[in-house]
């Protein structure tokens, strides 16, 4: 395995300490993990904006609705 070292500012090397899931969980795991989280969350964003976008005429369709003004003026 091939290791670097980086440099990172001590408020963020606190914040992976309190990260961790437990005591002994490496940097190297507890990154690991994030970045799995990141990807998975970016993807499911991608999903929800590709959805959205989808959506988007069905809904105009229904909130240009004239018969439905009509209805709100009776």
């Amino acid at each position: 395995m091939n290791t670097t070292t980086i440099q990172l500012d001590a408020s963020i090397v606190e914040e992976l300490k309190k990260s961790k899931d437990y005591p002994r969980q490496t940097y190297n795991e507890l990154i690991a993990n994030m970045l799995r989280l990141a990807k998975v969350m970016k993807k499911r964003n991608q999903y929800d904006e590709f959805l959205h976008k989808i959506q988007q005429p069905k809904m105009k369709e229904l909130w240009d609705n004239k018969k439905d003004d009509e209805w709100e003026n009776v």
